[in-house]
């Protein structure tokens, strides 16, 4: 199963010629490789639990950070757990370790047993490894800056690498995105049939889509610094939809379903139900917002409290403060709590988001108010609601203020997603702080968390070069390559 340690035990049946030795004379409890069957869920498992929030308290990349900083959630105790904008060392560590050590090397494992020539040669298997490669890169560089790629993961390389470069964010990307079309062209749904697929269940057609539609983001998040590139890419893919399928619904949504059982159930089920934690509210950015659009969504994101109402208290109270909330403050919605909740990587919603975005810039030729009410239709639709007319109504004519404001709504859940586009675009405008809350940081949101003091210890050198190649400290205030503000 997805998080348990995978112990693979080969069999070998041997006869007793003395010819046949070294056949006899290999360890079956220590196989020499492991084939991407078995590499993939516990790869998927272990990247999409910490994406989407991780059980272990002061490494909670999502829900004690993101999901905090763009005001989904507020804390009504413990508020140096991310809320004042404090975090612990364990943060910006362990989830580089995590990121790296479980998610990537596993992928690259995969991509390296299944190409051509591989001991488990299988062209599906590779564009899985390289989509999933490139999401957890994305996060990495996302969240970092600029983060060792080029030369990353070669630890047991034929020339192996111990001390990689930093690659700059604009040669992250430019790899990620043509990872991306390389996956789409080996991915086949006439191809070899591959198993241990938690995220799609085997359907190449969906991990085709995702592929076209995770390039889609990317082109999108590069695409005030690199404007012709984005648009030929954009232009590309909606340019030829037998070619390069994207999503086209709900169904396609790129979602880890979990189990009822643990150790598969969802992390946020896993913390504050099983860890009977109940340290989180709604925002009242969150709650006003919503409230104010007499928008459905707050019924499934929040619960009602005592008077039957939806609401939220402000980000960064001190305990002495946030802890008098506690009977009034709406909770986390249960549809988030459950053992089978869904961790979303990506969403039709979302797509449609982007390309109502990309539309309004100027960067595709597409129209901007259909994309804009299919997102928040799908959004709604996600969820089990139904979009009114009153709602498009009120929402009214598309634009890039009112796009970015519809996209936090929807990305509800994908904080580390939420935090990257407002990074980007400074969008949507929050509510000024209030005078009671007392903020770390300066008082900034943070805009990149900082390298791991393992770097500094074994890869000093380069990640001295990687701060230096963000353009400022290494701090929660140095602003990232496609900031646009």
């Amino acid at each position: 199963m997805k998080k348990i340690l995978i112990v693979l035990i080969s069999l070998f049946i041997v006869s007793s010629c003395t010819k046949d030795f070294d056949t006899m004379n290999v360890d079956p409890n220590n196989p020499t490789a492991v084939g991407p069957q078995y590499l993939l869920p516990y790869a998927i498992e272990a990247s999409v639990d910490r994406y989407w929030g991780s059980n272990i308290r002061f490494e909670r990349l999502n829900l004690d950070g993101a999901m905090l900083w763009m005001q989904y959630l507020t804390r009504n105790i413990y508020s140096n757990e991310g809320d004042n904008y404090g975090i612990s060392v364990a943060f910006y560590n362990n989830n580089w370790k995590g990121f790296y050590n479980d998610g990537l090397v596993n992928f690259q494992r995969i991509v390296t047993l299944s190409q051509a020539g591989g001991k488990y040669q299988n062209a599906n298997y590779e564009g899985i490894g390289l989509v999933m490669r490139t999401w957890v890169y994305s996060i990495l560089t996302d969240v970092y800056g600029a983060v060792p790629y080029s030369e990353a993961i070669k630890g047991t390389a034929e020339a192996p690498v111990y001390t990689p470069s930093y690659d700059a964010m604009d040669k992250v990307y430019a790899g990620m995105l043509a990872d991306l079309k390389t996956a789409n062209e080996k991915l086949s749904t006439s191809g070899p049939a591959v198993s241990g697929d938690i995220l799609y269940g085997g359907d190449i057609l969906k991990w085709k889509k995702f592929a076209n539609s995770l390039r889609l983001r990317l082109a999108n998040r590069q695409a005030a610094k690199k404007p012709a590139e984005s648009k030929a890419i954009m232009a590309e893919i909606l340019g030829d939809a037998t070619k390069y399928p994207i999503f086209t619904s709900n169904a396609d949504n790129a979602t880890l379903k979990h189990t009822a059982t643990r150790p598969s159930n969802n992390e946020w089920n896993e913390v504050m139900v099983f860890g009977s934690r109940t340290d989180w509210n709604i925002s009242k950015t969150l709650a006003d917002k919503l409230n104010g659009l007499n928008d459905a969504r707050i019924t499934v994101y929040a619960q009602p409290n005592k008077e039957g109402k939806y609401v939220g208290h402000a980000n960064g109270l001190p305990d002495a403060i946030a802890t008098t909330y506690l009977a009034t403050s709406s909770m986390l919605g249960s549809y988030f709590m459950q053992t089978t909740t869904p961790s979303v990587l990506m969403t039709y919603a979302e797509l449609n988001l982007t390309l109502a975005e990309a539309a309004v810039d100027g960067d595709i030729t597409g129209d901007a108010q259909a994309y804009f009410e299919k997102g928040m239709t799908a959004s709604f639709d996600q969820y089990g609601l139904k979009i009114t007319d009153a709602y498009l109504k009120n929402i009214g004519q598309a634009s890039k203020e009112k796009i970015m404001e519809q996209k936090w709504i929807a990305l509800f859940g994908q904080g580390i997603e939420a935090w990257t586009e407002y990074r980007r675009t400074g969008l949507p405008v929050l509510p000024p702080k209030d005078p009671r809350a007392i903020f770390e940081n300066d008082g900034v949101l943070p805009t990149r968390i900082k390298y791991p003091t393992s770097e500094y210890s074994l890869n000093e050198a380069n990640v001295r070069k990687g701060v230096t190649t963000n353009g400022g400290d290494d701090t929660m205030k140095t602003k990232l390559w496609w900031a646009e503000k």
